[in-house]
């Protein structure tokens, strides 16, 4: 049972007992039909440990840490700008771009969204399952939806601009700051003029052509994210 990995938001440490929540309780015993003394892993920014089912009482699991199994992560911050789309390509933009290491996902409605409502409650879902699955152990964070003049001015991020007008297909890792990287892509219409000239006029920022074709939102997100974890990496 210790291939299965469950996301506690609460603290954890060593020899420590607590109690999971019921949806997690009936996944682990319903489901996965684990049963008392049957091991699993927690965890969360902290760290990962090895616990295992002391009892099952009215359908609570309680449990105990018998050792850690990971350190927290120090990895670059990672984040994600990008325009709202449809759900089903939505869900599976977030759960890859989790996979693929984004710290942080930032919607932006811009000029040509369409989309302009989301699903915070369920994008959260996706992530807690995509890095439960994918082995990491920070959980994404969500923020609200803003407008594109809101996003650039928090000044603090190194800038990469998913643009198929750039002629550059390169990014120059000796230009990034010690500030967090941000991808930003555009919507299903592409960037405004004006958009697109107020995202090039950003300190810093590096223009990037991921592909001569015009990629969907959700494959553009992947092709650049694996771009950039190449070049950090």
């Amino acid at each position: 049972m210790s291939n299965i990995r469950l996301f506690f938001s609460n603290l954890l440490s060593d020899n420590m007992t607590d109690k999971l929540d019921k949806l997690q309780s009936h996944y682990l015993t319903k489901v996965m039909r684990a049963k008392e003394n049957d091991s699993f892993s927690l965890f969360n920014k902290e760290g990962e440990w090895e616990a295992i089912i002391l009892s099952v009482s009215n359908n609570i699991v309680e449990f105990k840490t018998t050792k850690q199994l990971r350190l927290k992560d120090n990895k670059r911050e990672l984040w994600l700008a990008f325009s709202p789309i449809k759900s089903n390509y939505q869900n599976f933009m977030i759960q890859k771009a989790t996979e693929l290491g984004v710290t942080k996902f930032l919607p932006i409605i811009f000029d040509r969204t369409v989309v302009r409502k989301i699903n915070t409650n369920r994008m959260k879902k996706i992530i807690v399952e995509a890095s439960e699955q994918s082995n990491r152990l920070n959980i994404p964070s969500i923020e609200e939806a803003q407008n594109l003049k809101s996003f650039l001015s928090f000044d603090s991020m190194n800038l990469i601009f998913a643009d198929l007008n750039s002629s550059s297909k390169k990014i120059d890792k000796s230009k990034f700051s010690n500030m967090p990287i941000c991808i930003i892509i555009g919507p299903e219409g592409d960037f405004s003029v004006s958009e697109r000239e107020k995202i090039l006029s950003f300190k810093g920022v590096q223009a990037l052509k991921i592909n001569e074709n015009i990629l969907r939102s959700e494959t553009a997100v992947i092709s650049t994210i694996s771009i950039v974890n190449y070049v950090i990496n």
